[in-house]
């Protein structure tokens, strides 16, 4: 029960920090003294207290859109193991859930952003789910290679396989899949170079076009949503690259924890020494995951 409590408690507390570290990353490649680490929870908090303003062109589907989005996700989150403690909902087949929640929330983002009438935001849900078909096959690539590898169908056995250490030919269909991963993680969170959240120019936007018309609470509970699919997508990837395990619970939480803001770190990095690719050549970098996660299961096959 303590391990399950941990587990939920971080769950759900540590994501906007995850931004945080991300931002001040960010701020000091670029010689900025930059805003606080705890500054998404105060922006978080700050909305959620806001009115909501609707527009009367909107229906139920434009509320429904973020709350079943941080369902899907929340409920992902319970699927995936984290660090090296087991997932607190886990089954055979799981991963097919785990992927199809993700597809959920977009359909349900998307949805909501059509909903309003915008041009704008139509533009956004055609790019988003654009882009979508080739992240998707590429992220169940990577899961048929730690299922070929694991010989397993759930997550919680499919992603213990890289601590149990690397045999002859299943580490470079491994290192393949991590490099896919890490382009998944970007591009579904809106991480240069796919995607700039920051950015407020439509026609250049893509994820941040969607919420344009989204305020309050409802905008609040978008950025939680963004921040806690980063945690489940960078613990997905982190099982893969730095999956380290003491045996002791008290270290191992603060281990996964300290890996998670590592990997904010790399991508704070990441988005300070790149620029933004132009929306035509995006399709191109989801491709390349596309085909390194595609060679990796190859590699296990032939």
């Amino acid at each position: 029960m303590p391990e399950t409590a941990i587990h939920i408690i971080l769950l759900f507390a540590l994501p906007p920090l995850l931004l945080g570290v991300i931002n001040r990353t960010k701020a000091i490649m670029a010689g900025r003294k930059g805003q606080p680490l705890l500054q998404a929870y105060w922006d978080i908090a700050k909305l959620l207290r806001k009115g909501l303003v609707l527009s009367r062109t909107t229906s139920w589907v434009f509320v429904a859109g973020p709350l079943v989005t941080l369902a899907a996700v929340g409920l992902a989150s319970l699927l995936l193991p984290l660090g090296a403690f087991p997932a607190l909902i886990s089954f055979r087949g799981d991963l097919i859930l785990f992927a199809y929640l993700f597809g959920l929330a977009r359909f349900f983002t998307t949805s909501a952003a059509l909903d309003t009438g915008s041009s704008f935001e139509g533009m956004g849900s055609s790019r988003e789910l654009t882009f979508s078909v080739l992240s998707e096959p590429a992220l169940f690539f990577a899961f048929l290679v730690l299922a070929r590898i694991s010989g397993s169908l759930s997550l919680g056995t499919m992603l213990q396989v890289p601590k149990l250490g690397l045999a002859a030919g299943t580490t470079a269909p491994l290192v393949l899949i991590a490099l896919g991963l890490f382009v998944i993680l970007l591009a579904e969170t809106c991480r240069i170079p796919v995607d700039d959240p920051t950015t407020h120019l439509e026609l250049t936007m893509i994820h941040e076009v969607m919420v344009l018309d989204h305020s309050g609470p409802l905008l609040g509970i978008v950025h939680y949503a963004a921040s806690l699919k980063l945690l489940v997508l960078g613990s997905l990837l982190l099982h893969v690259t730095l999956p380290f395990s003491t045996g002791r619970p008290l270290l191992d939480w603060p281990l996964w924890v300290a890996e998670l803001l590592a990997l904010s770190v790399v991508i704070g990095v990441v988005e300070s020494i790149m620029a933004r690719l132009r929306m035509r050549r995006v399709p191109y970098l989801l491709v390349a995951a596309l085909l390194l996660c595609g060679s990796a299961f190859i590699l296990l096959v032939r």
